[in-house]
């Protein structure tokens, strides 16, 4: 059910924690049994990509360095961000799901150096080096922070950005409000909410797409790129 507002409880993020720690480390764990909905995804990812890079207005976007927040076992690393980028730094609360990137999933990626740090640390306490990244992509992941911590986050990823940077965001849209599941301490924004919050963050959107090729039943997915307001001067 769509609410008006939005109160975290006081163990917030130590539910989640506890949730996605009894989460199998596999892709089909990272996608809540929906794996099919993998290889659309990355397609949709791609395409939107590619249309940043080919808008006269992102002619500085590198792609030298990415960082993959919320990145599970690197699910999105492999298959989509090391296509692109020559290097990926993943971020990742779970210390499970980073070990099975380093020791199997990305191993090879790993060895090779083109995957860099990976940290084990929520989104809500994480400090972006400053001015290594060319794109700080976030996909799923918002969803679990509250919108004060959200605003803080993308305001420290302004710091994090190389010249010509960008931030991208993949998420769940609810049609309305906040919808809240307490299960595993998530909360589904509507589009205008999260267009907020990027803007109290001192972020503009410079492009949109929504995500196709999903099942039908599944919340609508939105892809936004934001650049700082600053850089928009």
């Amino acid at each position: 059910m769509a609410t008006n507002s939005f109160k975290p409880t006081k163990t917030w993020y130590k539910d989640a924690d506890k949730y996605w720690k009894a989460v199998p480390s596999s892709m089909d764990g990272m996608l809540g049994g929906l794996e099919m909905v993998h290889t659309p995804d990355m397609r949709g990812s791609s395409s939107f990509l590619t249309k940043l890079r080919s808008d006269p207005a992102l002619l500085q976007l590198g792609t030298g360095y990415a960082c993959d927040c919320g990145a599970g076992i690197g699910r999105v690393s492999k298959h989509f961000l090391l296509k692109h980028f020559d290097r990926v730094d993943l971020v990742e609360q779970n210390a499970q799901f980073l070990e099975m990137a380093e020791t199997k999933y990305l191993k090879e990626e790993r060895d090779s150096g083109s995957v860099g740090t990976m940290s084990a640390v929520g989104l809500q306490d994480f400090d972006p080096p400053a001015g290594r990244y060319d794109t700080i992509w976030c996909q799923w992941v918002l969803n679990h922070l509250t919108d004060n911590d959200m605003i803080a986050f993308l305001g420290r990823c302004t710091r994090g950005l190389a010249p010509g940077g960008i931030v991208c965001v993949k998420e769940n849209v609810a049609t309305r409000g906040y919808v809240v599941d307490r299960s595993d301490s998530s909360v589904t924004r509507a589009a205008s909410i999260f267009e907020g919050l990027f803007r109290a963050a001192g972020m503009k959107i410079v492009c949109t797409q929504i995500q196709t090729g999903f099942p039908q039943g599944l919340f609508e997915v939105v892809m936004w790129a934001l650049i700082p307001e600053a850089a928009a001067t």
